[in-house]
């Protein structure tokens, strides 16, 4: 089926952050999810970048409150993995046809990234009105996005890809970006050094960005 807006709508409203999680210590993996949740951050996208990731995503989906997705999807396989992960949502780099033609067999909703005017179209025209803006930074960042919503106005987007919290704020302001996604908030010497209290400080910091 096409893009479930209002599931993907309610999840992605949650937070003004969603935290982008490159992780593959899975003992990290509660802690961290029990700090970006206590800060307010309970949508997580934990990427398939690493080879424990859907060990990951298992144990944090056990977190009270946490509401875990997968990101780095790229074909059915890993769309079966996150369904079986205990994944929410789901996230992919792109929006290929045979990407989105899979996702039509998925019980869980899919955010895929798109990164020109033409790939909103196509994917639009599959049924999806929230996508992912990737890479943000590199694509010219929210004037881009800004340039988007008069010619595109059924389109709702979630920018990702370096984004720093003074960024964040300025994507938040137009009305077309429902939340944006982020690693800052778990800097990898605070992840290296269990500083989730650190982490949880700046999980507090983000879920305050919104507007």
């Amino acid at each position: 089926m096409p893009q479930d807006a209002n599931a993907i709508r309610s999840i992605l409203s949650l937070a003004p952050v969603v935290p982008v999680i490159i992780l593959d210590d899975v003992a990290q993996a509660r802690p961290l999810a029990e700090a970006l949740v206590a800060g307010g951050l309970p949508v997580l996208e934990v990427t398939l970048r690493t080879p424990n990731a859907l060990k990951v995503m298992e144990e944090m989906a056990k977190v009270s409150g946490a509401i875990v997705g997968s990101g780095t999807v790229r074909n059915a396989a890993h769309m079966k993995q996150s369904v079986d992960a205990g994944c929410r949502f789901m996230v992919s780099p792109g929006a290929s046809p045979r990407l989105l033609d899979a996702a039509e067999d998925v019980a869980i909703p899919l955010l895929p990234g798109i990164g020109t005017p033409t790939e909103a179209m196509t994917a639009a025209e599959r049924g999806y009105s929230f996508l992912k803006f990737f890479p943000a930074e590199a694509l010219g960042g929210a004037p881009v996005l800004k340039a988007f919503a008069s010619p595109l106005p059924d389109i709702t987007f979630c920018p990702t890809g370096g984004i720093d919290p003074a960024k964040a704020k300025t994507y938040l302001a137009l009305p077309n970006v429902i939340c944006v996604g982020g690693s800052w908030i778990m800097p990898a010497d605070a992840l290296a050094n269990g500083d989730f209290a650190r982490i949880e400080a700046l999980a507090k910091e983000a879920s305050a960005l919104r507007g």
